[in-house]
């Protein structure tokens, strides 16, 4: 039952950012693109603003990928608790806690999922168990 709740835990947060990915990368399900995405860093001071929105919008969609793959998972629950330790500190941190007013309740959640499959593994259905790399 272990392995299923990890899948579980897996396919949820990989579906999330994915689609966060998509929205910052792509402009998908009404997001910024790149440029839209470039220019909020831009504005938060967060320099060379460009490649961090590209390098933020990778890791979320790569990593969203590798999560519901269960590949490489270490790997993309760092990328994942990165980009959310990030976005708190220099977006969500100063609206407080709750998400209602802009806090940084959901991105706590996300990564602290990432968290728990970083140190517990993909469990057995995963790309990672299957190859025998990793846990």
């Amino acid at each position: 039952m272990i392995d299923v709740g990890l899948l579980v835990l897996r396919l949820v947060l990989g579906v999330i950012f994915i689609g966060h990915g998509a929205q910052k990368l792509f402009g998908s399900f009404g997001g910024p693109r790149i440029s839209g995405f470039a220019k909020m860093l831009e504005q938060l001071g967060v320099k060379p603003a460009k490649t961090m929105a590209i390098l933020a919008g990778l890791a979320e969609f790569v990593g969203g990928i590798l999560m519901i793959l269960g590949f490489l998972t270490p790997l993309a629950a760092v990328a994942l608790i990165g980009v959310m330790i990030v976005a708190v500190l220099t977006v969500h941190l100063k609206n407080g806690f709750f998400n209602t007013n802009g806090g940084y309740e959901f991105n706590l959640a996300l990564a602290g999922i990432a968290f728990t499959l970083l140190i517990v593994g993909a469990g057995a259905y995963s790309l990672d168990s299957f190859l025998g790399i990793f846990w």
